[in-house]
């Protein structure tokens, strides 16, 4: 007999596939998994890209991390161990829409390699990492928040880039340069490289 997380544990199959998904939307589906340090301007460009590709008549929805942790991750604090549950969520809801043929929009700080590496597992092929590169000096002189004052004044606990790690990434997909490029340069940067991997405008039925 079996248990209830053995039935738990099968998938519950879909009658759609992703190209007829594709078909309705007009592009691919997938996700874009912006990450750099507090201040490189992660919302600022999910959010004009957003705008962007909605105008284009995209299907795209943006997950804010600062957002997701008044709900979803409500409970999660920034332990290296709670960060790590904080993307295992994210990746999970991002996939899920993702799905759906809708392009995602990661705004996440998401500081260490192997829970990226794990993100992009669990999303597979229709993950793409774009890296914010910005100094931490930059971002520190930005701090829109205050967070680095308070960080530094040893206000906050675990921050990104002063008492926490940040691990660039590797080998990203895409790498904006948030630190001295304008913020239009990037989102023009980013809006062609979507253009080009969901194939807004040439995506036909399969």
């Amino acid at each position: 007999m079996m248990s209830e997380r053995q039935i738990a544990s099968e998938f519950q199959a879909t009658a759609l596939s992703p190209s007829r998904r594709w078909a309705r939307h007009g592009h691919r589906g997938g996700v874009l998994w912006l990450t750099g340090l507090s201040g490189s301007g992660k919302s600022t460009l999910a959010v004009a890209l957003e705008q962007e590709l909605f105008s284009q008549g995209a299907q795209v929805f943006v997950l804010d991390g600062d957002n997701l942790r008044h709900g979803l991750n409500g409970d999660l604090g920034f332990s290296l161990a709670d960060r790590r549950e904080n993307v295992r969520r994210v990746a999970e809801v991002a996939h899920a829409f993702a799905e759906t043929g809708m392009i995602v929009i990661s705004a996440f700080i998401s500081p260490l390699h192997a829970d990226r590496d794990n993100a992009r597992k669990m999303i597979g092929a229709g993950f793409h990492e774009v890296y914010l590169d910005a100094d931490l000096s930059v971002c520190e002189k930005r701090d829109p928040k205050g967070l680095y004052r308070k960080a530094r004044a040893g206000f906050i606990e675990d921050f990104t880039g002063i008492s926490s790690p940040y691990e660039k990434p590797q080998t990203p997909e895409l790498t904006l340069h948030t630190g001295i490029d304008q913020i239009e340069m990037c989102v023009a940067e980013l809006l062609a490289y979507a253009d080009t991997i969901f194939a807004l405008s040439e995506t036909k039925p399969e």
